[in-house]
Formats: C-alpha cells, structure tokens, sequence
C-alpha cells in the first residue's frame, strides 16, 4: 500500500480494548512510548488485528501545538 502521509510510525499493538462500536488500540512505537488509536470494531476484525501484531500508526494532523510550563 502506498500513501501520501509522511508520518507513519511503526510499532507493535499492546493492548485491544472492544467496546461494542468503537475500539481503543494501545502501539507501543518505542520502548515506553505509546500512541493510542480509536476506531472501529468493525476495522479491528476486519483487519485481523491482534495483541503483537506490527502496525504503521499514521499521523494525519493539519496543527501540532506545543506547551510548556
């Protein structure tokens, strides 16, 4: 698959949490560091994904803000 999107972040799926439409994918992209990603249950069985399974989180963001103290 090819895509427009420069940010794809590899990593490795931690945890699956199945709510009854929507479900929370937990990818560990380095030791420690975690992004979280919400999307249908549908998609998670579609794309047979599983606790382990290696995975392009793909960052599509028009803003990053940053904040300090």
């Amino acid at each position: 698959m090819k895509v427009s999107a420069r940010n794809l972040i590899p990593g490795t799926i931690k945890e699956i949490t199945m709510g009854p439409v929507n479900a929370e994918v937990i990818v560990e992209v380095s030791p420690g560091v975690e992004m979280v990603s919400v999307i249908t249950a549908h998609s998670v069985k579609a794309m047979g994904l599983a606790k382990g399974g290696k995975v392009h989180a793909m960052v599509k963001a028009s803003n990053v803000m940053l904040v300090t103290q």
